[in-house]
């Protein structure tokens, strides 16, 4: 199997949950890689994720809008970007349906803005889309085989929807200008440095305030969970072993209930349940069930590693020490929390300042980029 080298890799979102763990992979385990990471810090992102690697000699970050057509173009042409690894957009379902244009926007706008740079430049080996295993759409509840990655794409949600979207324009710039695509569609991640409007870290949190958990609907919809390490390595495996033009579900077929991961919690935290977890409404469309084929990604030589009760223990210790680590989160904590999606910055029920000042792209007299 030919294993591709890349050396200068621009990874959007990169301040975010799963981007931040797979960007400071790359930069522990490949030193000889340079690694350009592009985020505008929305409320989502946090650039203490990526701590562990800022004094790396080969970390660079740039505060930035994937879709600025002016800085996408410049940071590959100033770089010598030869990868992208795409994971910046906006992910959260309960937001995308109280402002779905901001998830075409970000989701749709800023992947074609990638792409078309991509394009004009001729220079990219490798462009990682990252996706969802939500462009499926509902999986039967008695299947007992995933969907597997020429499934047909049915997606319920706005976010999901975009998803799709996004997935279109790769396929079809890597179809019609032979770009080197590869597309990844994930089940749930969950782990440090999360930010708790998802499930696990919400949760976690309610616990250690001792307050109650909310669960959307009767907690009987069921999702697969993967530790975040498990998911930065599997993108790891795919970068160097996946092939151009496939598509790769990054899954696991050990499933949860919502309720369940409710009352492990509870445990955990010596919570009576019964007492602990509340019903509320549950959202305009709750798919009752993700499930996938991984068995194209095991055979690249990716396995699942860290076992749920493992993975929850490490995560909730993680919360422990940091309890602090997102700052006043009162709002993403509601249970149907709408985070207001504004860039430059985090904003729900405060507003933070930018921490680093926007890369100013040289323009030549006519207002086009200096490229």
């Amino acid at each position: 199997m030919a294993t591709y080298k890349p050396r200068n890799i621009l990874i959007t979102g990169a301040a975010g949950f799963i981007a931040s763990h797979v960007t400071n992979r790359l930069i522990r385990n490949y030193p000889d890689y340079k690694i350009v990471a592009l985020d505008k810090l929305d409320y989502c992102s946090n650039l203490k994720n990526l701590n562990p690697s800022k004094s790396s000699s080969n970390f660079k970050f740039v505060e930035g809008d994937i879709g600025s057509a002016d800085l996408v173009n410049y940071l590959l042409f100033t770089e010598s970007i030869d990868t992208i690894m795409h994971f910046a957009a906006q992910t959260h379902v309960d937001n995308s349906f109280g402002n779905s244009f901001e998830f075409t926007k970000n989701n749709i706008y800023g992947t074609h803005v990638l792409l078309e740079a991509c394009k004009v430049t001729g220079q990219i080996r490798r462009f990682i889309h990252v996706s969802t295993d939500e462009v499926y759409g509902e999986t039967d509840e008695d299947a007992i085989v995933g969907n597997h990655e020429a499934s047909q794409l049915l997606p319920s949600n706005p976010y999901s929807a975009t998803k799709a979207g996004a997935e279109m324009l790769v396929m079809a710039y890597g179809r019609s200008y032979g770009l080197p695509v590869i597309t990844t569609r994930g089940n749930n991640v969950y782990g440090p440095n999360q930010f708790p409007e998802k499930l696990i870290p919400k949760f976690i949190l309610l616990a250690m305030r001792g307050m109650v958990l909310p669960i959307h609907g009767d907690g009987s919809n069921v999702r697969s969970y993967l530790y975040c390490e498990d998911v930065a390595e599997a993108f790891e495996v795919i970068l160097h072993r996946g092939e151009v033009g496939h598509v790769y579900n990054i899954g696991t077929k050990k499933e949860r209930r919502v309720i369940d991961v409710a009352k492990d919690i509870c445990k955990l935290f010596l919570m009576d349940p019964e007492k602990s977890i509340e019903f509320v409404e549950n959202r305009p469309f709750n798919d009752q069930r993700y499930f996938l084929d991984d068995q194209k990604l095991k055979n690249l030589g990716w396995s699942e590693r860290v076992i749920w009760e493992e993975g929850l223990k490490k995560t909730i210790d993680w919360y422990t020490k940091h309890p602090n680590w997102w700052g006043d989160v009162s709002g993403a904590l509601l249970p149907h929390p709408r985070m207001l999606m504004i860039p430059g910055g985090r904003h729900f029920d405060f507003e933070e300042p930018n921490r680093m000042s926007h890369v100013n792209v040289p323009k030549l007299p006519n207002g086009k980029s200096k490229l």
